[in-house]
């Protein structure tokens, strides 16, 4: 590869349109397939440990809140779950943007993996929603700064064009792995929890569910000596060639749209997600096909139904990967799966609520499929925009500034609206809030893509 000759960073140039590509895409050393393993392990279980509070939210509420709590207090600590851990990950997840660009993608990668299992696992002994809270937004702030790590990381690993898409893509892909384990964890859990050594004298099957967050750290402490900091990064720093990132470099003539749009749109990403995908598993209880049966009964329908969903994200990442590598405008890219959604949710949300039925098993699967896809999308154009020095920064600014901090608070704008929606039940109000802000979400995500820079997709910018 030869550096362009052009532009303020240099940058390995892709072959010529039409020519034969220097490397297979899968062709690759044993210490790339170790790379592209780990990468898949820390994002399925970033999934995992953002879904498990979808899951055991409302049984670990029903235990520890006092038994003449109302509905007000419940919905308020729901939205506090939700939120507050999203505003700490925002923070120390930039702060860990920083990291990154200072320190190393791999180091810090490894650290916040850990971070977030350790977290998730002692969420298993908590005794009050306050503690819960607090290990919450350790949780977060683990993932938060996983995503940025480990995207910069691949990216700057595999610099050529079609392997540098097709990995980041399909290794997002086990995101929705991560669902699919955790709802299965959760069904386990729930249907022989009564076989399990005691929690707190009891049983409850939340808090097994929470146990199982330990797991990704077991493999990434026995892998971790095997695996290379970013070739990029590394050269650069021994070199002292490294600029010191800046946040307010971010704010810079040559990154300032770059900065501001993908945060609005990272925002809106995450909030189709946290204001309506994750409130599926507090309707489906009260649909007239789920409240007839036992309470066990009912958590395993939601376990079942959240699996469909996640099926739907898995697919739906794959075929953001697969067409990441042969739809060169980005914009484009994103829209295919915008335009759909706009059409879908009032057809998977209101006609339900309106007409007090079930919601449908095959809209649950679609819009999992079209929402997750776009959080894949980020993973693999972020890395494309900014350089190296600043690489870490900025994708952290969007990611966790945008997606974690403004996008969740949808989450708490739904159980903030929600008692003022029509339906006549919790259930059908519910499905009405969270339909309408991920309508929302969807159209000013749509809108904001008309403003999105193209960027070059040659090679990995340095």
């Amino acid at each position: 590869m030869t550096p362009s000759p052009t532009g303020p960073h240099a940058t390995e140039v892709a072959p010529p349109q039409g020519a034969p590509a220097k490397v297979k895409i899968w062709q690759m050393t044993g210490t790339e397939w170790l790379i592209c393993a780990v990468a898949c392990i820390g994002f399925a279980f970033d999934t995992y440990e953002l879904l498990v509070l979808t899951l055991i939210v409302r049984p670990a509420l029903i235990e520890m809140l006092p038994a003449n709590s109302g509905a007000a207090v419940f919905n308020r600590w729901v939205g506090i779950l939700f939120y507050v851990p999203a505003i700490a990950g925002g923070i120390f997840g930039l702060l860990g943007g920083y990291l990154i660009d200072l320190l190393g993608r791999r180091r810090i990668l490894l650290w916040s993996i850990l971070l977030y299992g350790a977290c998730t696992f002692a969420t298993a002994y908590v005794t009050s929603p306050g503690q819960y809270l607090l290990l919450r937004c350790g949780t977060f702030i683990g993932v938060s700064v996983e995503f940025v790590a480990a995207t910069a990381w691949l990216a700057e690993l595999f610099t050529h064009r079609e392997r540098r898409e097709a990995v980041i893509g399909y290794t997002q892909g086990f995101s929705s792995t991560g669902g699919l384990l955790i709802s299965a964890a959760y069904y386990l859990a729930v249907t022989y929890s009564q076989r399990l050594p005691l929690i707190h004298g009891g049983h409850a099957a939340w808090r097994y569910t929470a146990l199982s967050g330990l797991i990704p750290a077991i493999p990434l402490i026995a892998l971790r000596p095997f695996l290379p900091e970013s070739p990029i990064w590394k050269r650069k720093k021994a070199e002292g060639t490294l600029k010191r990132p800046s946040f307010a470099a971010l704010f810079h003539p040559a990154f300032r749209k770059t900065a501001l749009i993908t945060c609005l749109m990272m925002a809106c990403s995450y909030a189709g997600s946290f204001g309506m995908l994750q409130h599926f598993a507090r309707i489906i209880p009260g649909t007239p096909g789920v409240r007839v049966l036992s309470p066990a009964a009912q958590e395993q329908r939601v376990s079942a139904l959240q699996g469909v969903q996640e099926m739907g994200g898995l697919a739906g990442r794959l075929l953001m990967a697969f067409l990441a590598v042969y739809i060169f405008s980005r914009r484009r890219l994103l829209r295919l799966f915008q335009i759909p959604g706009l059409l879908l949710i009032p057809l998977v949300m209101f006609i339900p609520a309106s007409r007090g039925t079930d919601m449908s098993t095959a809209g649950i699967f679609a819009l999992g499929f079209l929402t997750v896809a776009q959080f894949s999308y980020w993973g693999n154009y972020l890395p494309l925009v900014y350089p190296t020095y600043l690489r870490g920064t900025g994708e952290a600014f969007a990611a966790n500034i945008g997606g974690r901090m403004l996008g969740t608070s949808a989450a708490l704008i739904v159980t903030s609206i929600v008692a003022f929606m029509p339906g006549g039940s919790a259930s059908r109000q519910l499905a009405y809030a969270a339909g309408s802000v991920g309508l929302l979400s969807y159209v000013v995500g749509f809108i904001g893509s008309f403003w999105l820079p193209e960027p070059s997709l040659d090679a990995t910018p340095d």
